[in-house]
């Protein structure tokens, strides 16, 4: 960000983050090809590896703007927010396509499919087991970062970093469960558009709790070098709120793809 702090709007300088960001995801997509084809996945791991030093270094530079020089004002903060807000909205219509994507077909399944929902041969996972229990996961990591958050506007350090704390350690549970789920399942993402909308649905959203966690997780470690404050503590909120997103959307797929779409 600039140097020139007496502006009330948010400028930026030269970054060489979304550059490589960018080189990165390119990396990380050529590899998946790369994997899906030839069965060689040493691209998508370099592609990831760029991708998680531009992350730690983008993060470090913005935690240096804001912590240490001030520049994240109140104008500055009220924009970020915006753009946080507007970024979920995007993310909202996101799902949203694979939704639509689920109910066009469920609603009305075609004769290729046997006129039948879910289709012939598909053997779908029982909403009331694992499904049941990483709702119940997403719904108490949503409380212990609520909690988390109460803790830091009254003050009081240690409640939020253990807030923090259970929040990550639920995040990373839930992903060890869909993992083992994936596993389980009997059918895969080419098994007719059931496996299709299933697996793209299911994990975006498992990616987006990646993020999350991982986001949540360098509020944990900024908390414990003392960068936020009871009145300035915009990081930790924005990842808040992509939590509690992160939960909504899980609510909606599990109503939708787990209990009425069985």
């Amino acid at each position: 960000m600039s140097t020139h702090s007496n502006h009330p709007f948010h400028l930026v300088d030269y970054s060489p983050w979304p550059l490589t960001g960018a080189i990165g995801a390119l990396t990380m997509v050529s590899g998946l090809v790369k994997w899906f084809h030839q069965y060689d996945n040493s691209l998508f791991v370099l592609g990831n590896v760029i991708t998680l030093l531009t992350m730690y270094q983008w993060w470090r530079d913005i935690s240096r703007e804001g912590t240490y020089q001030g520049l994240h004002t109140f104008n500055v903060t009220l924009g970020l927010r915006w753009g946080m807000i507007l970024f979920i909205v995007s993310e909202v219509f996101f799902f949203i396509s694979f939704f639509w994507a689920f109910f066009h077909s469920s609603l009305s399944p075609t004769i290729e499919l046997g006129s039948i929902w879910p289709p012939m041969g598909i053997l779908i996972f029982n909403p009331f087991q694992v499904p049941l229990l990483n709702t119940a996961i997403l719904l108490t990591s949503g409380v212990t970062v609520t909690w988390a958050h109460h803790g830091l506007m009254e003050n009081n350090h240690s409640q939020t970093l253990q807030g923090l704390f259970f929040t990550i350690v639920l995040g990373i549970y839930f992903t060890i469960l869909q993992g083992y789920e994936y596993m389980e399942a009997s059918f895969s993402i080419a098994d007719a558009v059931y496996g299709s909308t299933f697996f793209m649905a299911t994990g975006f959203h498992g990616l987006h709790v990646l993020i999350g966690t991982t986001f949540l997780a360098v509020c944990m470690f900024r908390h414990m070098n003392n960068h936020f404050s009871n009145n300035h503590h915009f990081g930790f909120e924005a990842a808040a709120w992509y939590w509690h997103f992160v939960d909504v959307v899980w609510l909606f797929l599990y109503v939708s793809i787990y209990w009425w779409g069985s």
